[in-house]
């Protein structure tokens, strides 16, 4: 197994961001990064946020040697199921080979995100 961007110690999240194992990458449930101090915003607007937490997650494969084009499953947190349909119309947009099997459950976390993404996806090319 390879750890990505495992906890430092005493962290409060205590997960690696990804995981490579058996052929898969694992991916922890993440929302769009949100930094004020640096400039870096979540979004606005639910669309944003799907845009900003995937182009974050593609990072992530990337870095695992994956891509969102091999995700395989996705499970996507909302806050607000009024922002359902939202959230889907953007999501559509960054799968277009096909879409994975996915669930969808509400959540909430410390923070004011609207929507973050878990996803296994195949390893390599």
């Amino acid at each position: 197994m390879e750890f990505f961007h495992p906890p430092a110690e005493g962290e409060a999240r205590p997960f690696s961001r990804a995981v490579r194992a058996g052929g898969l990458v694992f991916v922890s449930g993440h929302t769009a990064p949100h930094d004020p101090a640096r400039g870096i915003h979540r979004g606005t607007t639910p669309e944003e946020e799907v845009r900003n937490s995937l182009a974050f997650i593609a990072g992530l494969l990337a870095e695992a040697g994956s891509s969102l084009a091999r995700v395989v499953q996705v499970t996507m947190l909302i806050s607000d199921r009024a922002d359902y349909a939202a959230c889907n119309r953007e999501y559509v947009k960054h799968f277009p080979n096909g879409l994975p099997a996915r669930h969808t459950a509400l959540f909430g976390v410390p923070t004011e995100a609207r929507v973050g993404f878990a996803c296994v996806a195949l390893a390599g090319d």
